[in-house]
């Protein structure tokens, strides 16, 4: 936020971005019961996507710049999961998760475009 850093102009971080954002929202509408479980999870999974985007983006090294970029990617998974049991649970029905699966698809194939 303060630091003027490369990363931030890029198209994936302003994409994981919105997808936290995103993610925030939804986590809103879960059930109370899943305060300490779901809620925590998919908050956790989203902030680590931005996190190691952001962290990686400032590695001179690429093996270790593309590690922070797996790992970065592995939480968009976690998302995805978190969010097939929300759906298991009937806490939610697929179509109304449209935009979020938008995002998670693109933010994982520009994920991916980065670290091959």
């Amino acid at each position: 936020m303060f630091i003027q850093l490369k990363h931030k102009s890029l198209n994936v971080y302003s994409s994981v971005t919105e997808l936290v954002n995103e993610v925030y929202k939804f986590s809103i509408l879960l059930p109370q019961e899943e305060k300490f479980n779901l809620v925590q999870q998919i908050r956790r999974a989203a902030l680590s996507v931005k996190l190691n985007l952001a962290e990686g983006c400032t590695r001179k090294s690429s093996v270790e710049r593309k590690r922070y970029l797996v790992v970065s990617r592995g939480s968009i998974v976690e998302i995805d999961t978190v969010l097939e049991v929300a759906i298991d649970l009937n806490y939610f029905k697929k179509g109304n998760l449209v935009r979020i699966g938008e995002l998670l698809n693109k933010c994982f194939a520009m994920l991916s475009k980065m670290i091959d």
